[in-house]
């Protein structure tokens, strides 16, 4: 393992700017990332629920299998229980193809960027994905850093865009109106995060959090599609 380069975001100034309301960007195939499981369901789960309402097929890769956590309610070894409570809280979000991959969580931004990048770029096409999404980097804990890195990077070698969600309290991006499905949306990403069982201690917290959401999420482009630079 080397320590991650420095890879610059590609950015469109005039697509990110705060809209009072936007569109939720289309794709036939979604492949979000993420470093490790509960993430997809915790961060992500009302997007990926209305990207599926929206007829996209679902992907996830998650880099690690969660084992650096403290928490453990069970009795399994974290690198055991965490991928397959990740399986469950996947059928859940509407997921059709789910990878977890090896790396060590907590350490990744010890690996190279072109290391996690190419292992992003054969997610890519394994799945023939036309969108990415990951958690906002911008104040996110060093793995979260780390896959925004590689997902930025794998994009801008393939084309792909990279949608981020940021938390409400951001102050860039454009609001997106989650509408009729937002209580939908909220009741399943409460079923997926429930599904990770192994986390029980924390979730309280972020069950009231989910319950605190209004209607609409908060996005920006990571690396904007080609056609906004005209």
């Amino acid at each position: 393992m080397t320590h991650a380069a420095a890879t610059p975001y590609a950015e469109a100034a005039t697509s990110n700017h705060l809209f009072p309301g936007g569109p939720l960007p289309w794709a036939a195939h979604v492949l979000a990332v993420t470093a490790r499981p509960g993430q997809e369901s915790a961060e992500l789960g009302r997007l990926l629920y209305a990207f599926r309402r929206r007829g996209a097929s679902l992907a996830l890769l998650t880099l690690t299998h969660g084992e650096a956590s403290p928490l453990n309610s069970t009795c399994e070894l974290l690198e055991t229980i965490r991928p397959w409570e990740l399986q469950v809280a996947a059928g859940l979000l509407g997921i059709s193809a789910l990878m977890v991959a090896d790396y060590a969580d907590g350490k990744l931004n010890r690996y190279h960027t072109t290391e996690l990048t190419e292992r992003v770029r054969r997610a890519i096409r394994a799945h023939a994905a036309g969108l990415l999404l990951v958690i906002e980097p911008a104040g996110a804990d060093p793995d979260d850093a780390a896959v925004a890195r590689a997902v930025a990077s794998a994009a801008e070698q393939t084309g792909v865009p990279v949608l981020a969600r940021l938390p409400r309290a951001g102050r860039s991006g454009w609001h997106v109106e989650l509408g009729a499905d937002a209580a939908a949306a909220r009741a399943v990403q409460r079923s997926a995060l429930a599904a990770h069982a192994s986390q029980a201690e924390a979730q309280s917290r972020t069950q009231r959090r989910i319950d605190r959401q209004d209607d609409r999420e908060q996005l920006r482009w990571l690396v904007p599609p080609r056609r906004l630079f005209g």
